[in-house]
């Protein structure tokens, strides 16, 4: 799952013609591939998506795995990412060392997976040489504060390195034995009209709305090197579809204080999220990226039927994917290894980028000065604290949670509306942004096309989130 350019690109002169269930040669049921397909089903939809309850909320077993990791061993976990973000840049380095003839760098590990663009090579190394600064507390105490690299380290950086690698190992059971292709054949009929995108696409959404964006980032990574998406595809759920967790968004209605309205925070966001993709997706930048293929297209045949013959089709498809695909422990222990492969790639990005942007939010006025053009706007669509809720709009761009924390005294309406906000512009760049970049360099995903979806998904949410706050305060729920 390289991350380098590949030299090579396909494309599809034209899409083939729809078929029905009577044009499909359906699978058998044999016993085994249905039982591994089941469980596997089973076992990622558990571990993703049912309730448990942990320290008095609702939240899913990934959720709490993660959390009792990162609480029960923060020095440990502490170790375990200093020594992947200097590994990643080392590797980068002997890499790009090898690749660009300077030095012969001997290692049983292929580097070619670890070569990438100057910059980015550059980002890890600083990564790297951050790392033992954050993990020892070495330097000023306003680059440790709880609001900077406190929270960037010891949240961030934690959450990520150890989300990755384990939920790799449940996505990679889930989409090699067959969840894939049942979850995509079903959501067909959604996907490509809405959206522009394979039905399999939904995965991706499913894995971030659950467990992190960064899983989702995964899933999209290892379909496309396998040609299951082209590069417009990946552009499009990148940045549309890479979206904050079910978890987190309870985190933020606790931070203002509306746990409450938790149900109603989170459907507000699924809509803003749906109507945003709605739009994107037919304006440039999305629009303009090419349609092309970084390996062999294995593109979804367009089908048509009934919601039954949905299903058989779904489940046909899912039964030989299992048949063919690896045992448990082979699926564990690819995805495991996938994982701290990707993770030593993007952690020392995020940790140089991420620094970078909320020392930026905390210790200059940037922001207050973007946002004061967009007071008058504010207080035109009511929204109360327009002084305080203006720059909330913008430094979003830095991390989703600085805007939260803005308001966190400010009047109810104002608290949902940015809560909702907030969680709906998906773009920063403390984690999600670079990890964009670093990982598809290939489409590839720039600076300047994520600034400018950022400002166009604010612009979109402005007035519909300011739309729905003032229909929830006509209820009389604030």
């Amino acid at each position: 799952m390289a991350t380098e350019p590949h030299d090579e690109v396909w494309t599809i002169e034209a899409e083939p013609a729809a078929r029905s269930i009577d044009d499909v040669r359906l699978n058998g049921y044999d016993a085994r591939p249905v039982a591994k397909f089941v469980v596997a089903f089973l076992l990622g939809a558990a571990f993703f998506l049912v309730p448990v309850p942990w320290e008095g909320e609702l939240t899913v077993p990934f959720d709490v795995a993660v959390s009792w990791i990162t609480e029960s061993f923060p020095t440990a976990v502490g170790a375990y990412c200093l020594a992947i973000v200097v590994a990643g840049g080392l590797l980068t380095t002997a890499a790009e060392f090898d690749r660009r003839g300077i030095a012969s760098v001997e290692t049983p590990l292929d580097l070619s997976y670890f070569e990438s663009s100057t910059v980015f090579w550059l980002f890890r190394v600083a990564g790297a040489l951050l790392a033992p600064v954050m993990f020892f507390e070495l330097g000023p105490g306003w680059l440790h504060a709880p609001e900077t690299g406190g929270f960037m380290w010891e949240t961030l950086i934690y959450s990520v390195g150890v989300i990755i690698p384990v939920g790799a190992v449940f996505i990679t059971i889930f989409v090699e034995l067959g969840g894939l292709e049942f979850v995509g054949t079903l959501a067909r009929p959604v996907m490509r009209p809405l959206f522009r995108l394979p039905g399999r696409a939904a995965l991706d959404s499913v894995a971030s709305w659950v467990g992190s964006y960064s899983v989702g980032l995964y899933v999209t990574r290892n379909v496309f090197e396998r040609g299951g998406y082209d590069k417009r595809d990946v552009f499009t759920i990148a940045t549309c579809f890479s979206t904050v967790s079910i978890g987190f968004v309870g985190v933020v209605a606790a931070t203002v204080d509306m746990l409450a309205l938790f149900p109603l925070i989170f459907l507000a966001y699924f809509v803003c999220v749906v109507v945003c993709a709605v739009v994107l997706v037919r304006l440039p930048p999305i629009s303009t990226v090419p349609e092309e293929y970084v390996a062999e297209p294995d593109p979804e045949v367009p089908f048509d039927g009934s919601v039954r013959d949905y299903l058989r089709f779904a489940l046909s498809e899912a039964v030989g994917k299992a048949e063919e695909g690896e045992t448990f422990l082979e699926a564990a222990r690819r995805g495991f290894v996938d994982g701290l492969k990707l993770t030593s790639l993007v952690l020392g990005t995020i940790l140089a980028v991420g620094l970078a942007a909320v020392l930026l939010s905390a210790y200059t006025p940037t922001f207050r000065i973007l946002g004061a053009p967009l007071v008058p706007l504010i207080e035109l669509l009511g929204i109360p604290n327009a002084e305080t809720v203006a720059p909330a709009t913008i430094v979003g761009v830095t991390e989703m949670y600085v805007p939260v924390l803005l308001v966190a005294e400010a009047e109810p309406m104002a608290r949902f509306f940015v809560a909702v906000l907030a969680v709906s512009q998906l773009i920063f760049f403390s984690s999600v942004g670079p990890m964009m970049m670093d990982m598809f360099s290939d489409v590839p995903i720039r600076f300047r096309d994520l600034v400018a979806l950022f400002v166009m998904r604010t612009a979109i949410l402005v007035p519909l989130v300011a739309a729905m706050t003032h229909l929830v305060a006509a209820l009389g729920l604030l």
